[in-house]
């Protein structure tokens, strides 16, 4: 027998491809038979395995025949010798190339899906996953060497294979990890070659077996490329590649972002660095933050470098990082720099609640007028703000951005303005504006948000929903503002009562770090969700949180809905004397800005509940007087006007069903759908006529969203048959869910719109079903039975 195998496939080698299997049958059943074949396939097809299952079959038949592996390698002579004289079986395997005449041709192509599937459970000893056989085989794009080392873990014996590579074919490969594979001119400059040259060496890629079909790499190959080519080959290649790319105006991006962590300086190192930083900025500022640093290692300290880095780092949230920077530049010796620094320290700070420090760098800065006028109407400045926005900063480009940041200015200028009728359509109008400016640019707040917040003030929830989700979805502001759009978005839902979803915006933002606004708005909402579900232990869990971070932020007028949350709980808490000198600062602010409607009305809401819950009469009074006073403004703060007036009577005592009904009417049609249930649901156990109890207590269960299944108070209810719960009522087992959960009788009836009374009623009737000697077996007879999965 005569046999060449010039290559020795490992021992684990297993022969998968339906067209090998094939020729192997056919050889197994007459090995005689003459043959001149050759197998042609990329490298790592499965040419040496099928080589090595031929020459086991002939040797086991004592049939001699000529077998040739790598016959690419071999001159037309060399071959021609070696196979001179042979009588028997002759098959050559090589890599894609032009066949002679006279022979028969089985090419061997990619695996599909079945097939890696079968290499998979040869390799592992188990049947394939489906789903794990689809993803090998779309990362290795059907090639068995390449999906035969990923399943086994050995992309690193890539490594000896690319260093023996030609010198082009290798820098081809290499210039196509970094995404420069289809870009022929820049092919044809790296590589010195001729467009008429180049397709030699785009064959001699194809023959690796690690192209994809459109030539670009596989992305297994392109890992093993990357990780396991000869490092300094391919920095020096990628470096040329950007090198070319800056010489032209070209992107850098792909190209540079290769290079992070190689440890590659000079000059032009630094100079790509920078450019794919700034092209990184507008959507993804972690990528371009990481850019920015390499560009300031690489040597390039200059002031843009410097400004962007700390642009960028705050848009990822990073404001450690840019107030260092920003901070640093203020001592820069040209005004350019130094008003670059103090804008971006004026941005952290808005982040971090100093509103007012905020203001003065701004100004300082001399050129953010828009910012500043915000700030300042933020802290009480209304005079400075309106001098701002009439002499606006000489110099400043009419630009996008630059007419949407005054647009939102004067919207904030004009909420204190007496109704202020026009502000929201205003901040509204900036927030469209905005959307296709922004690109990466650092704003202290949104106009989104801003807009938001009116619109929480003026009881426009739909509309607030709707520009928090065009902002989020857009990604205004990047991660920096992420978290400040979804906290509204979940004080929307919380306002509106939709506690589950408010819950889920909670959620979202919960875990990451938060600046000090935030970390305000995130712990007042959880709190206003405790305090909604009538969950006293989560009341208390949150309230230091809530407390805490108020004492952080500076009392402004952009954290007054905050405050009032925090008033409600305080009072619930019995720690509403903590908040003496915040209400007075939040007080004395509106007072500087001439009691402005839109801004006094929602605190006031709030303190009016907070002195409800405190039994402060006169509190109570003067609260009413104050929205009295701002009813004529609009349909919002009539309707809480009135809804005041309505808690008043129903604290008394002295009511009209009809008058509360149509109280809480308004503020359901205005989206407070809690506040509506509540109105109505208290009137409804405080009233002793029942055909008002009734009354009231449907149109709570319509306001929470609920319909009415039977009349509140009942105590006759008939038992229903059967034993465990099945033995309770639907009201006896949401009572019982309530009480178990740790609620008392008085905040499960508030839940439920039925007296604390007659929450103990049905427990009385719950234990005697139960057979319960006592209520402490009571309650460890229902967790049992509520614990159980069949419970319902």
């Amino acid at each position: 027998m005569n046999t060449l195998l010039t290559q020795v496939p490992p021992p684990h080698a297993v022969l998968v491809h339906p067209a090998a299997r094939q020729l192997l049958d056919r050889v197994a059943a007459d090995p005689a038979a003459p043959l001149r074949l050759a197998i042609v396939a990329p490298g790592g097809y499965g040419k040496s395995v099928l080589l090595a299952a031929l020459d086991r079959c002939y040797r086991a038949a004592g049939v001699d025949a000529v077998l040739v592996d790598d016959a690419d390698r071999l001159g037309p002579d060399q071959l021609e010798d070696l196979l001179a004289g042979a009588d028997g079986p002759i098959v050559v395997a090589h890599r894609p190339a032009a066949v002679a005449p006279g022979w028969t041709l089985l090419q061997l192509g990619p695996l599909g899906v079945g097939d890696v599937a079968r290499l998979m459970a040869a390799a592992t000893g188990a049947p394939a996953d489906p789903a794990a056989a689809a993803e090998l085989h779309a990362r290795s794009g059907g090639g068995p060497r390449l999906a035969e080392r990923a399943l086994l873990g050995r992309l690193e014996e890539f490594r000896p294979e690319l260093d023996e590579l030609d010198d082009d074919v290798l820098r081809y490969l290499i210039a196509a990890e970094a995404g420069a594979g289809r870009n022929l001119d820049l092919l044809c400059a790296l590589l010195d070659r001729s467009p008429d040259q180049l397709p030699a060496i785009v064959e001699g890629a194809r023959a690796t077996g690690l192209l994809a079909p459109d030539d670009t790499l596989l992305p297994l190959a392109a890992a093993a490329v990357r990780d396991f080519g000869p490092p300094a080959r391919r920095l020096t290649t990628v470096q040329r590649l950007v090198e070319l790319q800056l010489a032209n105006g070209l992107p850098v991006l792909d190209l540079a972002r290769s290079l992070l962590g190689t440890g590659t300086s000079g000059a032009s190192a630094a100079a790509a660095f920078a450019a794919a930083a700034g092209e990184a900025l507008p959507s993804d500022a972690r990528l371009a933050t990481r850019l920015f640093e390499a560009a300031a290692e690489a040597g390039d300290r200059s002031p843009a470098v410097t400004a962007g880095w700390a642009r960028a780092a705050a848009l990822s949230g990073d404001l450690d990082t840019a107030l260092r920077l920003g901070d640093g530049m203020l001592g820069a010796a040209d005004a350019e720099t130094r008003a670059a620094g103090a804008e971006i320290a004026a941005t952290v700070l808005a982040h971090r609640g100093e509103l007012a420090r905020s203001a003065e760098l701004y100004l300082w800065a001399g050129r953010a007028d828009a910012f500043s006028a915000t700030a300042l109407v933020g802290t009480g400045d209304i005079e400075g703000a309106r001098r701002l926005l009439d002499s606006p900063s000489p110099g400043v480009a009419p630009t996008l951005f630059a007419g949407a940041a005054t647009r939102m200015a004067r919207g904030i200028v004009d909420s204190v303005s007496g109704c202020a009728t026009e502000t929201l359509s205003t901040l509204l109008g900036a927030a469209t504006m905005l959307e296709p400016a922004l690109g990466g640019t650092l704003l202290p707040d949104s106009p989104a948000a801003l807009a938001a917040l009116v619109a929480l003030h003026t009881g426009e929830l739909a509309l607030a929903e709707s520009v928090l989700t065009r902002a989020l979805d857009g990604g205004t502001g990047g991660e920096l503002l992420d978290a400040r759009h979804r906290l509204l978005l979940g004080w929307v839902a919380m306002t509106a009562g939709d506690l589950a979803t408010a819950a889920e915006h909670r959620d979202a933002v919960a875990g990451r770090p938060l600046e000090a606004r935030d970390e305000l708005f995130f712990a007042t909402l959880e709190l206003g969700l405790a305090r909604r579900a009538s969950d006293l232990v989560g009341l208390q869990r949150s309230w230091n949180r809530a407390y805490q971070a108020s004492m952080r932020q500076q009392t402004d007028l952009f954290t007054l809905l905050p405050l009032g949350e925090l008033a409600i709980a305080a009072a619930r808490t019995g720690a509403f004397a903590k908040l003496s000198g915040q209400f007075e600062r939040a007080h004395g602010l509106l007072a500087r800005l001439g009691e402005p409607p839109l801004w006094t009305v929602s605190l006031v809401w709030h303190e009016l509940h907070a002195a409800i819950t405190l039994e402060d009469a006169d509190a109570v009074k003067a609260h009413l007087a104050t929205l009295t006073t701002h009813a004529h403004c609009g349909r919002h703060p009539r309707a809480l006007a009135t809804a005041a007036q309505g808690w008043l009577a129903v604290l008394g005592g002295t009511f009209d069903p009809d008058a509360i009904s149509a109280a809480a009417a308004e503020l359901h049609d205005l989206g407070l759908r809690w506040d509506a249930a509540r109105l109505a649901g208290q009137a409804a156990i405080r009233t002793s006529d029942r055909k008002a109890m009734v009354q009231l207590l449907e149109a709570a269960r319509q306001f929470q969203g609920t319909a009415a299944r039977r009349e509140p108070g009942t105590t006759s209810e008939p038992a229903a048959a059967g034993t465990g719960l099945a033995a309770l009522s639907e009201r006896e087992l949401e009572v019982a869910r309530l009480v178990v959960e740790g609620l008392t009788y008085k905040q499960a009836g508030s839940k439920l719109f039925i007296s604390g009374k007659t929450v103990e009623h049905h427990m009385a009737r719950i234990r005697g079903k139960l057979g319960a000697a006592d209520r402490r077996e009571l309650l460890a007879t229902l967790r049992e039975l509520l614990a159980r999965p069949d419970a319902t």
